[in-house]
C-alpha cells in the first residue's frame, strides 16, 4: 500500500461540491467498478465489486458461498442494510468525484430478471456467479472534487464517465 503523504496542491483554493442525486446516480451509471459495504457478524465488510445501473437500482452478482448471498437470501421485509461507493478520481489532480448509495439490497429469485442481469453484467473473476443482488437506494450522497485548472466543480473524470451511461430519471422517464 502507497501513502500518499505529499503536501496539497498548491494553488487556488479548492472546494469540493455535493452532487445531486440525479447527478450523483448518472456518474454511478458511467463506471463499472464499486465496493459494496455490509455486516458480516456484526463487522464491517467491504468487497470491490462490478456493477450495472438498473434505473436507479445498483445490481451485482455473486456467489452461492458469499456472506452477501447468504444474508440476502435470509432477509426479510426491505432486505439488508448496505452502502455502495464508486468514485473516478485523478491521482495527480485529485479532480474527480465519489457517489455513496445507502440502501438495502435483496436477492434476485425472479428467474427472467436473473438471466437478464446475466447477459448485462459479467463477472471479473473466473467462477460461477449464479447470484444476483439488487440494491434499492434510499440516500444518495456524492462529492466533485475539482482539478486544479478547473475551480468550478466540474473535472475531466466526472464529465468522461457521465458521458459513458446516461440513466433515467425516474421523475420524467428521460435520460
Amino acid at each position: 500500500m502507497t501513502i500518499d503523504n505529499s503536501p496539497p496542491v498548491p494553488g487556488p483554493s479548492r472546494q469540493s461540491h455535493e452532487l445531486d442525486r440525479f447527478e450523483a446516480l448518472r456518474l454511478l451509471g458511467g463506471v463499472s467498478l464499486g465496493r459494496i459495504v455490509f455486516t458480516d457478524r456484526a463487522l464491517p465488510q467491504i468487497r470491490p465489486v462490478n456493477h450495472v445501473l438498473d434505473g436507479e437500482d445498483i445490481v451485482i452478482r455473486t456467489h452461492a458461498g458469499a456472506a452477501l448471498t447468504l444474508q440476502t437470501s435470509l432477509a426479510d421485509g426491505q432486505g439488508v442494510v448496505v452502502a455502495y461507493e464508486a468514485d473516478s478520481i485523478d491521482p495527480d489532480s485529485h479532480a474527480g468525484w465519489s457517489v455513496v448509495v445507502t440502501g438495502y439490497a435483496r436477492l434476485v429469485t425472479e428467474p427472467d430478471e436473473l438471466a437478464r442481469y446475466r447477459t448485462m453484467l459479467r463477472p471479473w473473476v473466473d467462477r460461477a456467479m449464479e447470484y444476483a443482488v439488487r440494491i434499492h437506494p434510499e440516500l444518495v450522497t456524492g462529492l466533485r472534487l475539482p482539478g486544479t485548472d478547473d475551480r468550478d466543480g466540474g473535472g475531466q473524470a466526472d464529465r468522461d464517465a457521465a458521458d459513458r451511461t446516461p440513466v433515467t430519471d425516474p421523475t420524467t422517464g428521460s435520460a
